[in-house]
């Protein structure tokens, strides 16, 4: 599955959730941040790539950077057929994996405007 996805100005990005197989996405415009499960969150910006596994892992975050503009990236998607490609996390998983979940650095938390 092939999707270009937007992000409006300050768009905080769907829940945390977990694909059932690998994603691999290209920035086309704009910054988001990133955050995956055994990572600190960290920012993408126009002209880079991203990849998650997949599976188990999850997906905490992918929110627009910024306040003022609308950021842009393509995503490739795989999984089995008949398989949901997309599963929300529920609160109770959440708060069971809390204490493991890495902050993202101080300069990184917020939305700014470029």
């Amino acid at each position: 599955m092939v999707r270009i996805l937007e992000l409006p100005p300050g768009d905080p990005g769907l829940g945390p959730h977990r694909h059932s197989g690998p994603v691999f996405g290209y920035m086309l415009e704009g910054e988001m941040l990133f955050e995956l499960e055994g990572a600190a969150p960290y920012p993408i910006k126009a002209g880079e790539a991203f990849w998650e596994p997949g599976g188990d892992v999850i997906h905490y975050m992918f929110a627009n950077l910024l306040a003022d503009r609308t950021s842009r990236f393509v995503v490739v998607m795989m999984c089995a057929p008949g398989v949901e490609m997309l599963t929300m996390v529920d609160d109770e998983e959440l708060a069971a994996k809390a204490s493991e979940r890495i902050p993202a650095p101080a300069n990184e938390r917020r939305t700014h405007v470029s």
